[in-house]
């Protein structure tokens, strides 16, 4: 499997551990940084490797910071990405089984190495179940995220535009 995986400086001696464990694993990875421990920031890291998942050809991503939860909330900023903190064995499994979830994401100073190829193995292993109680709850996840767009926002704020001009003109 394809994967792009990412980390901020927190994340990134954990993330040289799971490329390592990834690669003998057989999957291919695009690493898209930090490449220290120097301080940076998060939120770069998570859209670059949400732009992986939409763009780059990746099927999935992992992404690494300290808690796992920065990262997470800054990657579900990206339209399409379903990333979520899982840090035991049912959440890593569940999310992409029910939720379709695409980015995983570890907090390096919350699990263990070993802990965390566990998680990588089981999100990667784990596939969506296309059930229709699950599809239907994407679908309505999809509608949120668009009614939330930047276009679908424009839209809303040039329909008020219009209203308020043909108010003054009446």
């Amino acid at each position: 499997m394809k994967i792009t995986i990412g980390s901020d400086h927190a994340g990134f001696a954990l993330k040289k551990v799971l490329i390592d464990h990834l690669k003998k694993s057989g999957h291919q990875l695009d690493d898209v940084g930090t490449d220290s421990t120097q301080p940076v920031d998060y939120p770069d890291y998570a859209e670059a490797a949400a732009q992986g998942v939409l763009q780059g050809g990746s099927e999935r991503g992992i992404l690494i910071c300290g808690s796992g939860v920065g990262a997470s909330v800054a990657a579900n900023k990206v339209p399409g990405i379903r990333a979520a903190v899982c840090h035991d064995s049912y959440s890593a499994h569940q999310g992409v089984e029910h939720d379709d979830l695409n980015v995983l994401v570890l907090g390096s100073r919350v699990v263990a190495e070993e802990l965390a190829k566990d998680l990588c193995t089981i999100f990667l292993n784990a596939r969506f179940t296309g059930e229709e109680r699950h599809r239907r709850r994407l679908a309505k996840i999809h509608t949120i995220e668009q009614r939330y767009s930047i276009d679908s926002v424009k839209e809303t704020d040039l329909a008020k535009e219009k209203d308020s001009a043909k108010e003054k003109i009446s």
